[in-house]
């Protein structure tokens, strides 16, 4: 997914020459906590309201030093700008094409939006988290390990843990069920951190409420 399939046009941009009471008030009108500015029609940067409310209502944008030349290519990949909107706090980070002109905004919500989608969290399954080396790291064979159980990897995340060098892994599960896996997983010498699987908690919630039940008919 690219960031130009999650671009929002509906916002406004604000001018270099505007005040900082007017574009105050068009994040107010639009509920957000930054905008971007432009100039002669091209990006020039975003602007946060955080800043504005420390500055004259009657300055001009083009007097501010808080004017960031932050923003996102409408060709990147959707996760590239990830770590801009995380850094700096961001509630939409401008999109702009070759030609350094605005074409919308990346809504954080939206960014979320689609990592959800990316992430397929609305599938069933089961999440393994596993903690290995980097030498014993191999995604060739956790594909196998899980494939000689009669599943499949949907999702594979990994990480370095700082403090250990570790590699966590988590990976999800076209099943629900995976104590095979797990078991699979140990005899390899996989550290299994934790597991979940939406059949073992639905079950477990039955038989809880199962047990309310009989309790109550007493």
């Amino acid at each position: 997914m690219l960031v130009s399939q999650l671009i929002n046009t509906s916002f406004p941009a604000l001018n270099i020459t505007d005040n900082v009471m007017f574009a105050m008030q068009l994040m107010d009108d639009y509920d957000v906590l930054h905008l971007p500015v432009i100039n002669n029609n091209k990006y020039v940067g975003v602007v946060g309201k955080d800043e504005l409310l420390n500055e004259d209502e009657n300055s001009a944008l083009t007097e501010l030093y808080q004017i960031q030349p932050l923003m996102a290519k409408n060709d990147e990949h959707f996760l590239t700008p990830l770590k801009t909107i995380v850094k700096h706090h961001l509630s939409l980070l401008p999109v702009i094409n070759e030609h350094s002109e605005l074409m919308g905004v990346l809504l954080t919500k939206d960014l979320l939006s689609g990592i959800s989608l990316f992430l397929g969290v609305e599938e069933k399954g089961a999440i393994i988290v596993l903690e290995t080396t980097k030498n014993n790291y191999s995604i060739g064979e956790l594909s196998r390990l899980v494939e000689t159980n009669n599943a499949q990897i949907t999702q594979l995340n990994t990480y370095s843990e700082s403090p250990t060098g570790l590699i966590i892994i988590t990976i999800k599960i076209n099943r629900v069920e995976v104590s095979d896996i797990v078991a699979t997983f140990q005899r390899y010498d996989y550290i299994v951190r934790y597991y979940f699987g939406e059949e073992e908690y639905a079950n477990e919630l039955k038989e809880n409420y199962e047990h309310l039940m009989s309790y109550l008919n007493m």
